[in-house]
């Protein structure tokens, strides 16, 4: 068996290979978009190695299509298996390391999703950014308004436009043209979001992990897209514990001899799920407050206040979640509330 390690480029990509024996067979240098073509030429079955980057799953389907084994290595993992040490680092040094450390010990790989989830990925992630955008414009428009010494205008980001020019028509300076431009901006953007959240809703609809998921309150189609997109598979995990733990919402811990400190919550995982969570847990929390676990929280918030309280519930939600895709089940309150938080 071939070891192929490639250390990639945005443009170009350097690639070792070696036999089982450590013996560098080749060095060579090839532009990373014809990557395929060369993997289409090397031996059936060779461990084709790459770093995690921008493009790492791309050259994974390929290498997985063309018959090889595809492993990315974390980011993190890299220092540890040599690559820059002494402070010796370039594109030859790396893919000659990563292939030695692949010729001694199979490097573990991280988790390489599928196509189809990547692709649901890259819409969540295109709504994220329109997202931002309005956000951005909103306090802008906001800020300009506030400076006119004007009332605060308390409006969803869909009527604000509206609300804003009846706010300044009356006014001696009106509309400037440049406020204008911002709430066309902002219109605009208004149409592109609700169109992503419609094409959203047909493929969470579409999917029937994430019909099974939405049986919960407060989750709807970006959280329950989000969660499926970033669990990917749930065998994955053993149980609930090590998913939150992946997803970040487990307490870190520093401890020491015979000291033990617990600190905040370690967020080591994908930030977007945390958040549709949170937000889900909030939703939760406002629509169903005398739900069993609208009353849960209530408990917790009594005795650690709102903030730690919807921390704990977006934990609890999440472990809720897993059990629920595991065993194929929809959403039981009664279950729910059975459930150690």
């Amino acid at each position: 068996m071939e070891h192929i390690a490639i250390d990639l480029g945005r443009r170009e990509s350097q690639i070792c290979v070696r036999d089982e024996t450590g013996q560098i067979l080749e060095e060579t240098r090839h532009a990373t978009s014809e990557l395929r073509s060369y993997l289409r030429g090397r031996p059936t079955g060779s461990r084709v190695l790459v770093e995690s980057s921008a493009e790492a799953f791309t050259v994974a389907d390929w290498a997985t299509e063309l018959g090889h084994e595809a492993r990315v290595v974390p980011s993190i993992l890299v220092p540890a298996l040599g690559v820059g040490e002494r402070g010796l680092k370039n594109d030859v040094r790396d893919a000659r390391k990563l292939s030695e450390m692949d010729c001694r010990m199979a490097v573990p790989s991280v988790h390489i999703p599928s196509a189809v989830r990547r692709a649901h990925q890259e819409q969540l992630t295109a709504r994220e950014a329109l997202v931002r955008m309005r956000t951005t414009l909103i306090n802008t428009v906001r800020s300009f308004v506030r400076m006119r010494a004007m009332a605060p205008i308390r409006a969803t980001a869909p009527a604000l436009p509206r609300a804003v020019r009846t706010a300044l028509v009356h006014t001696p300076e009106g509309v400037p043209g440049h406020l204008e431009a911002l709430l066309e901006s902002l219109e605009h953007l208004n149409a592109q979001i609700q169109a992503a959240d419609r094409a959203l809703w047909e493929v969470a609809h579409g999917e029937p992990v994430c019909r099974l998921l939405m049986t919960m309150p407060g989750v709807g189609p970006v959280t329950a897209l989000s969660f499926v997109c970033a669990i990917d598979e749930v065998s994955r995990f053993e149980d609930a514990s090590r998913l939150t733990s992946y997803l970040g919402l487990v307490p870190g811990e520093r401890s020491t001899g015979f000291k033990t400190r617990r600190t905040a919550m370690t967020k080591a995982g994908p930030s977007r799920v945390r958040w549709t969570l949170t937000q889900a847990a909030w939703t939760l929390v406002r629509v169903q407050p005398d739900s069993p676990l609208g009353q849960w929280y209530e408990q917790v918030s009594k005795r650690r206040g709102k903030k730690i309280a919807i921390s704990a519930l977006t934990r609890r939600m999440a472990a809720i979640l897993y059990a629920m895709w595991r065993e194929q089940r929809p959403y039981d309150a009664t279950r729910a509330a059975s459930r150690h938080g």
